[in-house]
């Protein structure tokens, strides 16, 4: 990854944001509303913890046949994304609650979905929220040399079938969070000495991710085990799962970003990037099935992307509400406000590019 950091412009005539947030900030005022959750996002948290360890539990306590259990670990898989996108996300955020320690708490939930809150912040928070879309900064993009996500990564031949084996792939991305990436992440994020808030000791942090790897695989695999479930139906069923979430996750990430209509904006010769951060993410993100009730509530408020990246210290239980002042004065201003009636589309439309990046590029 490209450690230059870019910087974006200053100069914004159309003062774009300056009224969008006047407008978002009288929303709120005007219905008495905190921009953190409310009931509706502690109810929700309830019902992702259910569907996530309630089978679990029931896996550990109830002799069943395999088919059975393979079945509640895909369960466990669609809880686990649940509790990712609805929960850990707005918690490390800052916006699941207006306490901090609830905050921590509901954020640290990433420890038994695989994850590590350090990594996760850097990367998302700082990383993607802040240079979404850019080759070489924003680590979304970087799939290394076998999905090729942009015109600016190096195309090679097999990239010509990605738009059919992408999908297998994306199913690993939890798994690869448990086994590899985090310890990746955190031994290049501690070298360049990032961090979303307060930068501790590295030996701070890398205990605190090895003492957490430990307790996540006591949990998911080792008490299985001792508690007399056969070790390869145990390993079967950690795969199903992580396989599910990682699936369900890698998906509703693409459909925002990985599309024809997103940009993919590059520094000048200054470093600096055309636009101002914000109208920056309006041309790199793009939104999906904005009236569809339940992938809505499923994906936390996720298929309303452009409202999180320019928001993303609003509670996502209120996207929908305000999507509509966002997408009123982006017209206003005569800007770009991306969007996919539905998820069949947006999923079309996500590996109709695929393919056009897979062919090989013209030469220059």
């Amino acid at each position: 990854m490209n450690t230059t950091t870019p910087t974006f412009s200053t100069r914004d005539s159309l003062k774009f944001f300056r009224t969008l947030n006047s407008r978002v900030n009288n929303y709120f005022k005007e219905n008495n509303l905190q921009k953190t959750g409310n009931w509706k996002l502690h109810l929700k948290a309830f019902v992702m913890f259910s569907i996530f360890l309630t089978p679990y539990f029931f896996i550990l306590s109830m002799d069943m046949p395999f088919w059975l259990m393979l079945l509640l670990s895909i369960v466990i898989g669609i809880g686990m994304a649940g509790v990712g996108m609805n929960v850990m996300h707005d918690g490390n955020h800052g916006s699941y609650s207006n306490k901090k320690w609830l905050n921590k708490i509901m954020g640290g939930s990433i420890y038994i979905l695989a994850g590590n809150v350090y990594n996760w912040q850097v990367q998302h928070n700082v990383l993607h929220h802040t240079y979404t879309n850019i080759h070489g900064h924003d680590e979304d993009l970087d799939a290394g040399k076998i999905i090729r996500f942009t015109e600016k990564a190096k195309w090679r031949r097999f990239h010509k079938f990605q738009h059919f084996y992408s999908i297998f792939l994306y199913g690993l991305l939890t798994f690869n969070w448990s086994i590899t990436t985090d310890f990746i992440q955190m031994k290049r994020y501690l070298g360049r000495k990032l961090s979303y808030g307060e930068f501790k000791s590295p030996v701070i942090r890398w205990t605190t991710l090895i003492i957490t790897k430990v307790i996540y695989f006591s949990i998911w695999l080792v008490i299985p085990m001792v508690l007399g479930i056969v070790w390869w139906k145990v390993i079967l069923g950690f795969l199903v799962m992580h396989y599910t979430a990682g699936l369900i996750l890698s998906v509703v990430f693409q459909l925002a970003h990985v599309v024809e209509e997103t940009a993919n904006p590059e520094p000048n010769e200054n470093g600096e990037i055309e636009n101002t951060w914000a109208i920056h993410q309006l041309y790199t993100t793009a939104n999906f099935a904005p009236k569809n009730k339940i992938v809505n509530y499923y994906t936390g408020g996720l298929n309303h992307q452009i409202e999180h990246h320019i928001f993303p210290n609003i509670s996502h239980i209120h996207y929908d509400k305000i999507a509509k002042i966002v997408k009123e004065t982006a017209q206003e201003f005569n800007l770009p406000y991306y969007e996919f009636n539905t998820m069949r589309g947006a999923v079309m439309a996500h590996f109709k590019h695929l393919k056009d990046l897979g062919q090989k590029p013209a030469l220059a």
